[in-house]
């Protein structure tokens, strides 16, 4: 049969080659396919180069079945089975010569031939028809691909005959011919997947020679997986992992599957699979180098790798250690797993230390697993027990956690004394680290101590169980930490999870029961999770843990998250959903009436907890119901059940099917009802509330009492309960639409106390404020109809119920809605200009009048901001410009902010006037043009006694007695709430042209504050504690202000050299405010000041440096800083930073130190905030270089008056703390160094004048000392002798 096929000629085979065969989709295709199958079929009969030829004129797709169909119908006495293998082979191989030709021509070094004539149109068209086309020629070699992809599916098909027909030693050859050449068909996927189809299936079945078709196929087939991430592929490889011994990993030129295969441990489709992570593992075992190389590659993973990579490693590595033997597995427990035990002790990120317990985490959960527990103890044992104890704390709390993981750490063949003694010291080092100086330690050693008690209860002596609990439960609650009491709690929750411990924490939780009042929030909230945890735990009561008023108490008062869990804690036991809705009820009036407070924020959260609607709607109707018949109830009661129908109604609100219902609920008459049994402020704002939000037909009969209740608002200013009944009122005036009546009615009582201080003041009042006629007899009926009634006719009185309404109108202006309908009233000009006259006298007369506030100040400014905005938004309407952020320039040039120019100047005008006359700073002198306060002043100059001015000097308009302290609150109030509106107006661009002013208004205003701090140091004032804590507030919010002004200013400032020169004074009065509270006030007022500070750290910086924004010489820097008395403040800080250098320098001197020690502990918060600046400083070489300049000025000034400390001291911290010559490039700094020269010249002269022994010689030395290497490089740079 082979002689027969041997006779097989050329002429007859050609007719099978690629070349001559029509691919199957081209026109030359013309027959159908049932036609070319029946073909097929009848050349199968006539010999295998028939077949094959009629198989290559198929599409594979369609023909595959076909195919597989005739060939397993090949008996094993045919002529085919010896003979189509052999064809098989040859047309194989002359299909790939043919492609190797085509890809690579015969004749590569034959030059290209000159480029062809251009044709003319007329031939164009005229072509050799033998002269072939790169088109053809990829028609062609698509042709043998596709014929060679037939070839392989016969091969394959013959390999897996059912009757094994073909012998594998005769398709071998064949087989080999693909699977040798399968880089070359790289560009044609589907021919490579039928030739890896080919080589897997001989594999698979083991059939002979099958080593020989694994080095190309295996590597492409790691590849595939590799690159399309397909789970089938990683399955396959795994499968054939066989094949991956037969590799020689020593020979140089397995460098690329080595590479393929330490991807895999990389690619995160092998860690997620089993199969991946299983294969990962066989890999171990192929080459000790390999071995080596993938346990590198694990180590550098784990700093970055997430949770699930680091586990899938851990699981890698102890598979791999299971299955290997010898040195293989000494290089995994030796050289890798002592390594990551050290590791994770000496980590320096705790981050970096979990990612290393994860992958070890892959022996710990395995250490049921034969030899894994002795491998662990004989690794760990002799690191960690010392490292449970060294001084670094770091290092002790890995250790911890590390011991924790390995708990029990104990050798499985030691006897039972070796490891008795062993679990002991384990517990004793736990109930140390319980008390260890560090608080991170504590937290893991309680946690880890109550999960070491979850799982090994049965085990643990009834003794170490006794003495870690009480650890736990007497020591860790009052610990310092918030995280060590966190952890305790959390710790207590899992240890519950053991029932065997239920027994025994019956009996110590109760003293538990203080931390439900801990300070910390997440504290607060674990005890709440402890007690919903024992709730549910058969046995346990949470009343007994937590005392059942405290936690009333708690429900009460505390924050919402805190409050929501209790309301789920007691929602089973008072609103229980499995009674009856009568039975619920009745439980909860019982609550509410036993905690009025509680069980109103009960209702708060009552629906997000699983309550009803259906069942809160009927609660809302028990509730009336009771709150309507108050018989028995006392007002505290009525409060509590009024609010959490208020809370009821909202929540049932968002439904709108619940709004019919509430709305007949309550009538007319139920709402004046609940009016009339609201004895208190915060029962009627409960009372509005539910109106508003149900909004019922009879709600006009109450909206008479709600006006009356604005409009007399004498005791509104600081008065928290009667503000929220007020905006109750608000919302429900909204909610009626009845706004314009309101604010008409605000207007009036504004103009009323308008036109008093327009008579008692003589402060110049519009005609149109005074009310017309006609406006007149509305008021009068508005009166009437609201009730307000008669007043008392006192300045007094009218003034405090004008500060109600501006404090209204200032709320109002904080809500959208009512913004814009006080902006569209008609009233808006009259309640203006009334907050502007009675401004004009809180201002003007605060040092006279007790009673003088800040609202009416916040009003009138806000509403003038508002108004100015409005405009703006008008202007740009009506120009069609579609502007989204207005610039300042284009704002100030607009006509319609002249209202706000004017409140600014008007504003300004009169703060300028208190700040210069100084009254409020100098007891006794001059003041504005006042009787009150110019009787004042005389009182205080006819030589009273301080302190009769300090406590109670005189009396005010009213006759009442008038403090000190109080009017520097009133002051210091006033005079934020303008700053405030200055910074405000700043931000929104439009006070370009009041810059300086606004600067130097600031500036005064601290620099006043400052000389106040000083008198009150000397006991010239004296403050109550309230007043100085109202005083401190604003003075916080007066630091923010100043520094945010700063900012905008800075942020659009041009080189006025003015404007730069109050930016800067501004910065200094900044920092004197800081060293006065610290110098008058103390450390604390100052350290909480620099809190605020640090956060405008940067602009004040910019500040000082704000002569780099001029781009001048160092002349000109200089004369921005010139501190003669007609130029500019001499700061203070300046003195202190000096003498806190002088005691750094005498501490380095060891006769000295002694006196030095004390001075050194002065100052500790400006101290702080010097190391703040000095980094910050050092950023930008260009404000480095003008601040510099600053310094050098202040030392010059020094030398200049003699103040041979502040020269030292100023110098001393440029050289020592600034600017190192060996650190810092100094050429850059180019002012410095002019300046420099200068100083270092006068400092010279003062030397030699000095040298008879003047005091002060020693710290002029020492200040030449050292400027001279500054000095003396900038003589080299510049050529200078």
């Amino acid at each position: 049969m082979s002689d027969r096929s041997a006779t097989i000629t050329n002429s007859n085979f050609r007719t099978s080659l690629p070349s001559t065969s029509p691919p199957p989709n081209t026109p030359g295709a013309s027959l159908s396919l049932s036609v070319m199958e029946k073909r097929l079929r009848s050349s199968l009969q006539t010999s295998a180069e028939s077949f094959l030829s009629a198989a290559t004129k198929l599409s594979l797709k369609s023909s595959k079945p076909s195919l597989k169909t005739l060939i397993h119908s090949i008996a094993t006495s045919s002529e085919l089975s010896t003979s189509l293998p052999l064809c098989l082979r040859s047309a194989i191989s002359k299909s790939i010569s043919s492609f190797s030709t085509s890809e690579n021509p015969a004749n590569p070094r034959t030059p290209p031939s000159p480029p062809t004539k251009r044709l003319r149109r007329s031939s164009r068209n005229t072509k050799n028809q033998n002269q072939s086309t790169p088109d053809t020629k990829e028609s062609e070699r698509k042709c043998i691909l596709e014929n060679l992809k037939i070839y392989a599916f016969v091969a394959l098909v013959c390999t897996t005959h059912p009757k094994r027909v073909f012998s594998p030693e005769d398709l071998l050859p064949a087989v080999r011919e693909l699977h040798d050449n399968l880089i070359l068909f790289e560009s044609d996927s589907a021919l490579l997947s039928e030739i890896s189809n080919l080589c897997e299936e001989w594999w698979k079945e083991g059939l002979a020679g099958r080593e020989m078709l694994i080095s190309q196929f295996v590597p492409f087939l790691v590849a595939r997986s590799l690159t399309l991430e397909k789970k089938v592929d990683v399955h396959r490889v795994y499968v054939l992992r066989e094949a991956f011994g037969l590799f020689d990993f020593e020979d140089e030129s397995i460098e690329d599957l080595k590479l393929l295969l330490i991807r895999c441990m990389i690619t995160s489709l092998y860690l997620k699979m089993e199969d991946g992570r299983r294969f990962i593992a066989f890999t171990f075992g192929l080459s000790p180098q390999l071995l080596k190389e993938a346990l590198a590659m694990i180590i550098s993973q784990i700093p970055f790798g997430r949770k699930q990579m680091l586990e899938a490693y851990g699981d890698i590595v102890f598979r791999g250690w299971k299955n290997l033997e010898g040195n293989f597995r000494r290089e995994i427990e030796d050289g890798f797993l002592q390594r990551l035990i050290e590791g994770a002790i000496h980590a320096k990120s705790p981050s970096f230390a979990a990612s290393i317990r994860r992958v070890l985490g892959g022996f710990v959960d395995q250490r049921t697993s034969d030899g894994v527990e002795k491998l662990l103890f004989r690794l760990a044992e002799p690191v960690i027990f010392r490292s449970l104890q060294v001084a670094n704390s770091n290092v002790r709390q890995n250790a911890l956690y590390l011991l924790l993981d390995f708990f029990p750490l104990e050798d499985p063949d030691a006897t039972k004394e070796v490891k008795d003694t062993l679990l002991d010291k384990q517990f004793f080092l736990l109930e140390r680290l319980l008390m260890d100086d560090c608080p991170d330690i504590r937290v893991v050693a309680v946690e880890g101590s109550c999960r070491v008690l979850h799982l090994f209860w049965e085990i643990i002596p009834s003794s170490t169980i006794t003495k870690i609990l009480s650890k736990v439960f007497d020591d860790m609650p009052y610990d310092l930490s918030n995280e060590v009491r966190l952890s305790t709690l959390n710790g207590i929750i899992y240890l519950l999870g053991n029932p065997h411990s239920h027994e025994i924490l019956k009996v110590l939780l109760p003293r538990l029961g203080h931390v439900i009042l801990d300070s910390a929030l997440s504290v607060r909230l674990a005890i709440a999770d402890l007690l919903l945890h024992i709730r549910d735990i058969r046995g346990f009561q949470f009343n007994k843990v937590v005392d059942f008023d405290v936690l009333l108490t708690t429900l009460a008062n505390d924050q919402s998250p805190v409050a929501q869990k209790i309301t789920r804690l007691l929602i089973p036991s008072y609103f229980p959903s499995k009674v009856g809705l009568a039975e619920a009820c009745n439980r909860f009036v019982t609550l509410i009436k036993r905690s009025p407070a509680a069980g109103a924020r009960f209702c708060e959260f009552a629906m997000s907890e699983g309550a009803s609607r259906r069942s809160l709607l009927e609660l809302v109707r028990v509730l009336l119901d009771v709150a309507l018949s108050p018989d028995n109830l006392n007002a505290d009661q009525i409060d509590g059940i009024l609010a959490a129908a208020a809370h009821l109604c909202n929540n049932l609100t968002s439904e709108t099917s619940y709004v019919d219902a509430l709305k007949k609920l309550l009538s007319g008459e139920k709402l004046k009802g609940l009016l009339a049994v609201s004895s208190s402020g915060r029962a009627k704002s409960s009372s509005f509330n539910i109106a508003s939000a149900v909004s019922p037909a009879g709600v006009a009969g109450i909206l008479e009492e709600c006006l009356g209740l604005i409009t007399n608002c004498s005791d509104l200013s600081g008065n928290s309960e009667r503000q929220a009944e007020v905006r109750s009122v608000h919302k429900l005036i909204m909610s009626c639409n009845w706004f314009d009546d309101m604010f008409e009615a605000l207007t009036r009582v504004l103009q009323s106390t308008a036109h008093i201080c327009h008579t008692k003041f003589r402060i110049e009042m519009p005609r149109q404020v005074l009310p017309s006629a006609k406006r007149k007899k509305r008021l009068v009926k508005l009166s009437a109809r609201w009730n307000c009634g008669k007043r008392p006719s006192t300045f007094k009185y009218d003034y405090q119920i004008a500060v109600g309404v501006a404090w209204q109108l200032k709320d109002l202006l904080n809500s959208e809605a009512c913004c814009k309908a006080i902006l569209a009233s008609e009233a808006l000009d009259l309640a203006f200009i009334a907050l502007k006259v009675i401004s004009e006298v809180s201002i003007s007369h605060c040092m006279c009048c007790d009673f003088m506030d800040a609202s009416p100040i916040a009003a009138y400014t806000t509403l003038s901001l508002h108004i100015a905005l409005q405009n703006i938004a008008a202007d740009d309407i009506e120009s069609n410009t579609k502007r989204k952020n207005v610039s300042p320039s284009s704002i100030e040039s607009s006509s319609e902010i002249t209202s706000l120019d004017q409140t600014i100047d008007h504003v300004l005008h009169f703060t300028e006037k208190v700040l210069l006359a100084g009254v409020w700073v100098k007891p006794g002198s001059q003041s504005l043009e006042c009787n009150q306060c110019n009787n004042l002043a005389t009182h205080c100059r006819k030589g009273k006694q301080m302190e009769s001015f300090t406590e109670a000097s005189t009396a005010d308009v009213d006759g009442s007695v008038f403090t000190y302290g109080k009017r520097m609150s009133n002051m210091v109030k006033i005079l934020t709430a303008v700053l405030k509106f200055i910074v405000d107006a700043a931000i929104l661009g439009l006070v370009s042209c009041h810059q300086k002013r606004c600067l130097q208004f600031t500036s005064t205003y601290v620099h006043n504050v400052i000389s106040c701090l000083r008198q009150c140091s000397h006991d010239e004032l004296q403050f109550q504690e309230a007043q100085l804590r109202e005083i401190y507030i604003c003075l916080k919010s007066c630091f923010s202000y100043a520094a945010k002004l700063l900012n905008v200013v800075l942020s659009c400032v041009s080189e006025d050299m003015r404007a730069l020169r109050e930016v800067y004074n501004l910065a200094n009065f900044l920092l004197d405010l800081i060293i006065s509270f610290e110098s008058y006030w103390g450390s604390g007022y100052a350290a909480s000041l620099i809190t605020v500070a640090k956060q405008w750290l940067p602009d004040l910086i910019l500040a000082l440096g704000s002569g780099c924004l001029l781009k001048h010489s160092a002349e000109d820097i200089t004369s921005l800083y010139e501190l003669d008395g007609n130029k500019i403040h001499f700061p203070s800080w300046f003195s202190v930073l000096a003498k806190l250098e002088i005691c750094e320098l005498r501490s380095e001197i060891s006769e000295e130190e002694a006196d030095g020690s004390a001075e050194q502990k002065a100052f500790p918060a400006f101290k702080k905030l010097i190391r703040m600046m000095i980094p910050l400083l050092q950023v930008n070489l260009d404000v480095l270089d003008v601040v510099g300049v600053m310094f050098l000025t202040g030392a010059m000034t020094g030398l200049q008056r003699k103040d041979h400390g502040l020269l030292l001291g100023l110098i001393r911290f440029i050289c020592v703390k600034l600017i190192r010559q060996e650190d810092r490039d100094l050429g850059k700094l180019n002012m410095i160094l002019t300046s420099t020269q200068k100083l270092y010249q006068e400092i010279e002269r003062e030397v030699e004048k000095s040298m008879n022994g003047e005091v002060g010689l020693r710290e002029l030395l020492v200040a030449k000392a050292l400027l001279e290497p500054i000095w003396l490089y900038a003589c080299e740079t510049r050529g200078l002798t």
